[in-house]
């Protein structure tokens, strides 16, 4: 006999067992089916080893750069195995939290297998999942992507590392050579070079980190050349091989053929060149559930794919592929399930308009962080984006302070990057902000919740900061706010305050 449940979901990353846990506290019985492991990447993949292997790195870079703050170290060396040690100890633990998390809840069942569909009948979902078959009146889909591998020729001969082998490597590599210049690339380019690696970055593109701006791109392409990191732009890769000459080494050895004739020889090839969605298991033509080019699932703003009682949460949505942005999502289903209308009726009490971000997964601003060091934190609009609403007669007003002029950054010997605030001249409302540089990752949360009030800029401008802060020079940056080239506001800056 099929057991059945209310609800299933089908994938245990960020969104699933929050969901879960939410629907379970209602009442509802629920299947959480998890195919490989609980927590999906970030917390095994992802965000938690990734940052856990940032903070060795940064120790092991403020450690070789101590003698420019007056601290003399006779010596050092990164220990890589213990480095590793850390980072999969604290993400067994975190795995082990969340699972036992999970099993202490009522009305959840997990169930170790890959989901995919088996019909859609009489209102009723059939999925199968390790080995036997349930069914269930609502659906919930959060199984995520995977390492994009590109079609580049020779590559799948020969070796090359995902995000997933990466993490399991015993030795630092000697010469790691990455394919791909955007977040992924980056991050873990200068976290290996950090640990002892020799890196090269291959980005077929003119710029690295090319969804940014042309200033942040050349700041951390000047930040990692100073480093050490070598940066191949602007040619595709025409091959990838093993040297035919036979070298000491050469089983360890691989190497790239650019389309300019460059040739780069490497210990270890990343592929960091994006992610592609784990649809291709679902079987989503037994039910008619539609995907589109790429394999994502499309949703409406509710997150309601094209069958109903069908959700699509996470990455799978191509709605963000954040970690946070997955989270959200489940915030999302629940508002509308009743579980947050209070935030309306407290919203009211802030401003006239309803909370939109709640509610609705195309109206929430866009917010992220590239976790290099510097870090940056972004949120709404680009100053592309900004350029562009401007030219269409978008009232824009922008302010934008170089880290070297604030007192904080200097003291700690932090002075790369700048802060970018765009603000909507009519409404008052921000718009975007731009946070790259010592803190940004964590400050540019005070712009996002800022502007989930929905609240003109003005009462920011007027509060009362600590110093010494970075973020203390927010109001003072808002006080220089000029319309941007094509805006017909007036400018409302005042004179500049002194850097402090």
């Amino acid at each position: 006999m099929t057991k059945h449940f209310k609800a299933i979901i089908i994938g245990a990353g960020q969104a699933g067992p929050a969901l879960a846990a939410a629907l379970s506290n209602k009442g509802q019985k629920v299947a959480l089916i998890e195919g490989h492991l609980i927590g999906g990447s970030c917390v095994n993949v992802g965000c938690t080893p990734t940052k856990t292997l940032r903070k060795s790195a940064k120790v092991a870079h403020q450690v070789k750069n101590a003698a420019k703050f007056g601290v003399i170290i006779n010596g050092y060396k990164v220990d890589f195995a213990k480095v590793m040690q850390r980072m999969h100890e604290l993400v067994e633990n975190s795995r082990a939290g969340l699972k036992g998390w999970l099993e202490d809840q009522e009305n959840i069942e997990l169930i170790q297998g890959w989901g995919s569909f088996v019909k859609h009948q009489d209102n009723l979902f059939t999925i199968a999942a390790g080995g036997a078959e349930y069914s269930c009146e609502q659906v919930y889909i959060n199984t995520g992507t995977r390492a994009f591998i590109p079609p580049i020729k020779g590559l799948k001969s020969i070796p090359y590392l995902d995000n997933v082998s990466l993490l399991a490597l015993k030795q630092c590599p000697e010469h790691l050579i990455i394919i791909g210049g955007s977040y992924i690339g980056l991050e873990m380019g200068q976290i290996f070079s950090r640990l002892g690696a020799k890196v090269s970055i291959v980005e077929a593109g003119a710029r690295i980190a090319s969804r940014e701006d042309e200033k942040t791109s050349q700041i951390l392409n000047d930040v990692f050349e100073a480093e050490g990191i070598k940066i191949y732009k602007g040619s595709p890769i025409s091959k990838a091989e093993k040297p035919t000459l036979k070298t000491e080494n050469n089983d360890k050895t691989v190497s790239l053929t650019l389309e300019n004739g460059v040739k780069i020889s490497g210990s270890h090839i990343f592929v960091a060149t994006g992610r592609t969605p784990n649809s291709d298991r679902l079987n989503t033509e037994a039910i008619g559930l539609k995907t589109d080019k790429f394999g994502y699932l499309p949703t409406d703003e509710q997150l309601k794919t094209n069958v109903k009682g069908v959700w699509a949460l996470g990455d799978i949505n191509r709605r963000g592929a954040f970690t946070h942005t997955s989270y959200h999502d489940h915030e999302i289903v629940l508002a509308h399930m009743g579980e947050m209308a209070h935030m309306d009726d407290f919203s009211q009490k802030l401003r006239p308009q309803p909370l939109h971000q709640w509610q609705d997964a195309d109206q929430r601003p866009m917010s992220y962080a590239l976790f290099t060091d510097p870090p940056l934190g972004r949120v709404g609009m680009s100053l592309a984006d900004a350029h562009q609403a401007a030219s269409q007669g978008k009232n824009i007003l922008i302010s934008t302070r170089d880290m070297n002029d604030i007192g904080r950054a200097r003291e700690e010997g932090e002075t790369t990057g700048f802060i970018r605030l765009i603000v909507d001249a009519d409404s008052e409302q921000f718009l975007g902000a731009t946070i790259f540089g010592i803190g940004g990752d964590e400050i540019i949360a005070v712009i996002t919740n800022y502007m989930a009030t929905g609240a003109s800029y003005k009462y920011m401008q007027q509060a009362l900061p600590v110093h010494p802060t970075v973020a203390e020079f927010l109001p003072t940056i808002l006080t220089n706010l000029t319309p941007l080239s094509g805006s017909t506001s007036q400018d409302t800056s005042t004179a500049l305050c002194p850097p402090v």
